[in-house]
């Protein structure tokens, strides 16, 4: 974390951060050097676009977005098609297109998929240098994801959908907790209590990709690392093991079944009332907010968001699901592409996408945190700064094909799993997935 927290010292006291600075909640106002900035990419004639992006899980999301792709093709008279696909889909379809040259101009894709296939994307670097001069500049974290060395952007970043604790205020009164735990020990406390009360809590174990982020939190919070910064797998350590018997003690408060959750049945079992606490992006509350139901929506009033409590390692160690934008390298309109990624991140459309997807997605370039929605419901705030605090999942080496290789075959979250359900001691898993995680490192 000294690195990224380093960088982002640095950035503070750039240019491009004392523009951010000058952004007012509501009617943004950047200063006179940003808003002289201005790029455009001039499209191919007769360019069409194919988006392949991930489903959405809030409803504002995909109608703001659509109402974007609208605006541009309106602008630029250029045909946009948008397909929606699960994030388990995403993946390999990505992975289809990248290897035999044929797919969608444009995909919007998670975490560091951009890493398993870097020569064939566009080279987005003149694009990702515009909008960080003109917006306050990229986060660290978003740099790490998508400039793994330091000159080349592969793509551009989206945001991230915040992994933070959604949990039912009076369900914690009654397990005797006024105030979200701040540290493990009063987390695993805190379980035991609610599974007493007969209110349990539960986190996916299963291989979802965005909801399994809370065991990169768990190993990291006591010290545990994929890889140090030489990139050497050091995965089974006195570290991991620690984290993985706490697993153990926490496993045995969770709601039954939760070996087999997807992204889908966290979301589900709080707002069927079957959990207290789980981990998750602002979806839940959304949904709740906005359900036709009566008593789902009267829910929403007892839910509230808290970010994850600090391990023995003594600082947050917070793990969130990053958003990439990808234009594949052969695509026939590289210009149109780009084009249409920088209208898509401008402040007239992003804004109003945040806005629309509610603090679903946080977004990755400074001056954006002024935008309304994290201050018009304080419920929003803690999502603000996801991409802010993430931690690449590949701490503490480099991101690359190793590191996105990892994380696309869940190592860590197996790891995890195996070791709290009992399936093979915490040795036994860290063991199996040290061997998994060096069959990529060493290619």
């Amino acid at each position: 974390m000294s690195d990224f927290n380093n960088r982002r010292k640095i950035l503070k006291g750039s240019a491009g951060f004392a523009a951010a600075a000058t952004v007012g909640t509501g009617s943004v106002l950047f200063s006179s050097l940003a808003q002289a900035q201005n790029m455009t990419f001039k499209p191919e004639k007769g360019a069409k676009l194919r988006v392949l992006r991930w489903s959405r899980f809030v409803q504002g999301d995909i109608d703001t977005y659509m109402a974007n792709v609208k605006k541009f093709q309106d602008a630029t008279g250029i045909e946009v098609r948008v397909d929606n696909e699960g994030w388990e889909d995403v993946r390999p379809k990505a992975a289809v297109a990248a290897n035999t040259g044929a797919g969608p101009d444009i995909i919007l894709s998670t975490n560091d998929d951009a890493n398993l296939y870097p020569d064939k994307l566009l080279d987005c670097t003149d694009l990702a240098e515009y909008l960080g001069k003109k917006y306050g500049g990229w986060y660290p974290a978003a740099e790490a994801f998508m400039r793994p060395d330091g000159k080349k952007w592969l793509g551009l970043p989206l945001g991230a959908s915040g992994s933070l604790m959604v949990y039912r205020e009076s369900m914690l009164k009654a397990a005797g907790y006024d105030a979200f735990p701040k540290n493990t020990d009063d987390f695993l406390k805190m379980y035991k209590a609610l599974k007493e009360k007969g209110t349990p809590g539960g986190m996916a174990l299963g291989n979802a990709t965005g909801d399994s982020t809370w065991c990169n939190w768990l190993t990291w919070a006591f010290g545990g690392k994929l890889v140090d910064k030489s990139n050497k797998v050091v995965l089974d350590s006195p570290e991991t093991l620690k984290a993985l018997e706490y697993a153990k003690e926490l496993y045995a408060n969770f709601i039954p079944g939760t070996l087999s959750w997807l992204d889908p049945n966290n979301n589900k079992a709080f707002l069927d009332g079957q959990i207290s606490v789980t981990n998750n992006g602002i979806s839940v509350y959304y949904a709740a907010k906005n359900s036709p139901d009566p008593k789902v929506k009267e829910m929403a009033a007892d839910i509230n968001h808290a970010v994850f409590p600090v391990g023995p390692v003594g600082v947050p160690t917070e793990s969130h699901l990053f958003f990439n934008q990808m234009i594949m390298k052969y695509t026939k309109y590289p210009q149109a592409s780009k084009e249409f990624l920088r209208f898509m991140m401008e402040k007239e459309q992003f804004d109003a996408w945040l806005i629309g997807a509610g603090g679903y997605v946080a977004q990755p370039l400074r001056a954006y945190e002024a935008n309304s929605i994290w201050t018009s419901d304080p419920k929003n705030t803690p999502y603000r700064d996801s991409v802010k605090n993430l931690r690449p999942a590949g701490y503490d080496g480099k991101l690359g094909y190793a590191s996105a290789g990892v994380a696309a075959d869940f190592i860590i979250p197996n790891m995890v799993a195996e070791a709290a359900s009992g399936s093979k001691t915490p040795k036994e898993a860290a063991e199996r997935a040290q061997k998994r995680a060096e069959r990529y490192y060493k290619v």
